[in-house]
């Protein structure tokens, strides 16, 4: 329900929140799943509350796009800036994160191919079970927040400044940025991926599996489907780095 001015009606703010909860929940599982294991899903699920009522102020019936999909926005971007404000992953993490994408790329100007895992581990001069250790260490270290593309000098929120009320979703700054030069080089260093990283990817950004699903189609457990997702994404950046 609308107000006269367009507005979302929450005359029961109680049975608001009630009926969009499983939104905010849904959001928070498909983040958490990326992050460490200290990042509480409770506290993203608070925080992303508060982004689903920040929506509810900010949203106009009249915009190009359904509320729910412009609360998502909001309530995703609301987790991801508590998260950066926390800084949720150590200093050692980060260099080891980078560490393994410098591995990446040097292995792929060396051999002229995707390495594999023991030839990046080779690089870091550290056995195959350590490198598969440290892939699940830096699990989360890999996100990659699209403001970082756009870094203004203002104070509010990168949301703030480009999800304007009247603005269309499809403009919105990821979409511009997927509509140019950099969505074909992604393209193409998915499709240079080796053939089981290239599913995993499919399987959970597609198809929207989870970890154990996933691991059940690749024959795994749920511990080597976060080691291959943290290596195919940290392969991606290494791939991309000079684009990013």
């Amino acid at each position: 329900m609308y107000t006269a001015q367009g507005k979302i009606d929450k005359s029961g703010p109680s049975e608001f929140l009630k009926q969009h909860a499983p939104l905010v929940r849904r959001l928070a599982l498909q983040l958490i799943a990326k992050l460490p294991a200290s990042v509480e899903l409770d506290d993203l699920i608070q925080v992303g509350m508060v982004g689903l009522l920040e929506a509810s102020e900010r949203y106009q019936n009249d915009q190009n796009a359904t509320f729910e999909t412009y609360a998502s926005q909001r309530i995703r971007g609301a987790m991801l800036d508590e998260l950066r404000a926390n800084d949720w992953v150590s200093r050692g993490l980060r260099q080891s994160s980078r560490n393994v994408s410098t591995a990446i790329h040097a292995q792929e100007q060396k051999l002229g191919r995707p390495p594999t895992e023991g030839e990046i581990a080779q690089e870091l001069h550290i056995s195959l079970e350590a490198y598969q250790h440290l892939l699940q260490e830096i699990q989360g270290c890999q996100l990659l927040y699209y403001e970082d593309f756009d870094r203004g000098e203002e104070d509010s929120s990168f949301l703030d400044r480009q999800a304007q009320s009247n603005e269309s979703l499809a403009d919105d700054p990821l979409t511009q940025l997927l509509k140019g030069d950099f969505r074909r080089q992604l393209v193409d260093a998915i499709e240079h991926m080796p053939e089981r990283e290239r599913l995993l990817l499919s399987l959970y950004y597609a198809e929207e599996l989870n970890l154990r699903e996933i691991g059940a189609v690749l024959g795994v457990n749920q511990s080597r489907v976060c080691q291959l997702h943290s290596q195919a994404i940290t392969r991606l950046r290494a791939t991309l780095h000079e684009s990013l």
